[in-house]
């Protein structure tokens, strides 16, 4: 009977440990490589393959103009300064097309 219960409680904790690994991880960049929606947490580093017309576009796109100085940095992000409403402003684009200000 004792060998009955040890076993039974060994594959109780067995099947619990399996439950607990197969549960992901949450990071902040669990949102998709092209933005659907803003991600809060942008700029978010990480592998860009925006080129740098792309990312000029983008900038622009987010109603930005005169975007110039862009530069990709050791994030993958990339960085410029810009103007909107007549206003200058420094603008990001990270991997997942947030644009984003001042970071």
């Amino acid at each position: 009977m004792k060998k009955i219960v040890i076993l039974s409680a060994g594959l109780l904790l067995a099947a619990s440990g399996a439950f607990a690994q197969s549960e992901k991880p949450t990071t902040s960049q669990t949102t998709p490589a092209v933005k659907t929606e803003p991600n809060p947490a942008a700029p978010v580093a990480g592998k860009n393959s925006f080129t740098e017309a792309q990312a000029k576009s983008r900038i622009e796109e987010a109603g930005y103009a005169d975007v110039a100085g862009l530069k990709l940095d050791d994030q993958g992000i990339w960085r410029a300064t810009a103007s909107k409403d007549g206003k200058p402003a420094n603008v990001s684009l990270d991997f997942q097309g947030n644009v984003t200000l001042g970071k």
